[in-house]
């Protein structure tokens, strides 16, 4: 007798799986070995940025009081004590009617309180001394880039989570971090399972197809962040896939498998849950393509029961899957980013289901246009290769037309949301 499966909303089953989010541990490399990781800790200024009262020009530090009888018609006149560059402490306090030289960068000697640029001063010597004259009155703080006016110590720079790239690189130098504490990747299991499965350098035979998904999959995994350990492929024979299964448990955090999880005579993933002792949260999503998505949980781990159609396992892992690895490496918002956009194409296919279109992302001075990126089957590979966005068309409706605004996740973007939107 086949089974009756009740499918839920979309919104429902990412909410039951996210009961089991969990955030992963942390682990510390040096920052030559730490780009595109997720930070563990926020990055905080250990030191106030300047660290010091500097000069932004080459020019001359001063007492701004000294100058208060400068004018077009009347120049005042300092003694020039010292000359400093960038890098160098100054040695001199000053006094009255007394300059330092400073180059751009330099600390501000004590008893300055401003400094005047080289193009308002006159230099010259006089009685083996040198000397600075000026026609121009100053307030304190003129030309002074003050102590921690861009950071104070202390300050959260960097929040945790956040993915390590170049310019955070070189905050991470700038305040010292040789080190740095980043989320631990976690190891995504991956078993293809199907006796019609041929390994990618086999000849085509009769009633085969290549494994496309354990590839994809595995890229997927890459592009989320996480580790992904390939268990290999199975035939459609009950107690070696369940061994496998089994052992596959113990060496990661999550695990997948692709295909198995229908009703037909040879779909062994359900009796395998059964004998794991595996709580199936759900086995059917009212969703097109990836209805027949199917998770259990294990204790704490996650199993990912999805299904063996290429653009339905592809859109299983994006909408299920992704999140959990995103959470585990301290993101804070975790879920694809949701987007308005304008459909470029007809899509005149009714829409029982919320479907997940692949689609194809274009960006025109800030207008986002999206189209399907080939054909709209579960079964279809091709139209992976161009895919960057998921269109989201609701269910109940009766398709669209070009012109219609549509919501669309975008699966190439690095700004994730922290709630999945429950419009869809």
């Amino acid at each position: 007798m086949v089974e009756r499966r009740k499918p839920i909303p979309v919104a429902d089953a990412v909410a039951k799986v996210m009961q089991y989010k969990k955030q992963g541990e942390a682990e510390t490399v040096s920052i030559e070995n730490c780009d595109g990781r997720r930070l563990a800790e926020p990055i905080v200024a250990k030191h106030p940025v300047p660290p010091f009262d500097k000069s932004p020009y080459d020019g001359f530090a001063l007492r701004s009081a000294d100058t208060n009888d400068a004018s077009k018609d009347h120049q005042v006149e300092f003694a020039v004590v010292e000359h400093i560059g960038a890098g160098q402490v100054p040695t001199k306090t000053l006094e009255k009617q007394q300059a330092t030289r400073i180059m751009t960068g330099a600390k501000i000697p004590d008893g300055a309180d401003c400094v005047a640029m080289f193009e308002v001063c006159q230099e010259y010597e006089r009685d083996g001394k040198n000397l600075m004259a000026m026609k121009r009155k100053l307030e304190a703080g003129t030309n002074i880039i003050p102590e921690g006016s861009e950071v104070s110590k202390e300050d959260v720079l960097v929040e945790a989570g956040a993915i390590i790239n170049p310019g955070m690189k070189a905050v991470l130098a700038t305040f010292g971090y040789s080190e740095v504490q980043v989320a631990k990747k976690p190891v995504v299991g991956v078993i293809a399972t199907g006796t019609e499965l041929l390994d990618v350098d086999e000849e085509l035979q009769p009633g085969k197809i290549r494994n496309s998904n354990a590839y994809m999959i595995m890229s997927q995994i890459k592009r989320a962040g996480a580790t992904g350990h390939y268990f290999g492929k199975l035939a459609d024979e009950f107690d070696s896939s369940y061994e496998t299964i089994r052992k596959a448990l113990d060496q990661v955090d999550i695990l997948i498998t692709t295909g198995g999880v229908s009703v037909g005579d040879f779909d062994l993933m359900p009796a395998i849950y059964e004998k794991l002792g595996a709580e199936v949260l759900f086995n059917k999503i009212a969703m097109r393509p990836g209805s027949v998505t199917t998770v259990a949980v294990k204790g704490d781990q996650l199993l990912f029961g999805l299904s063996g159609n290429p653009s339905a396992c592809y859109v299983g892992f994006e909408l299920y899957t992704r999140p959990i690895i995103q959470h585990y490496l301290f993101n804070k918002q975790p879920f694809l980013k949701q987007v308005k956009a304008t459909l470029q194409d007809d899509f005149p296919k009714p829409n029982p289901f919320t479907r997940f279109v692949r689609s194809y992302i274009t960006y025109n001075n800030g207008h986002i246009g999206i189209k399907p990126a080939g054909i709209d089957k579960s079964n279809v590979v091709t139209s992976l290769a161009y895919t960057n966005a998921l269109m989201v068309l609701p269910g109940g409706s009766r398709g669209f037309t070009a012109g219609s605004t549509v919501d669309a996740l975008l699966l190439d973007n690095e700004d994730g949301q922290q709630n999945f939107k429950g419009v869809l």
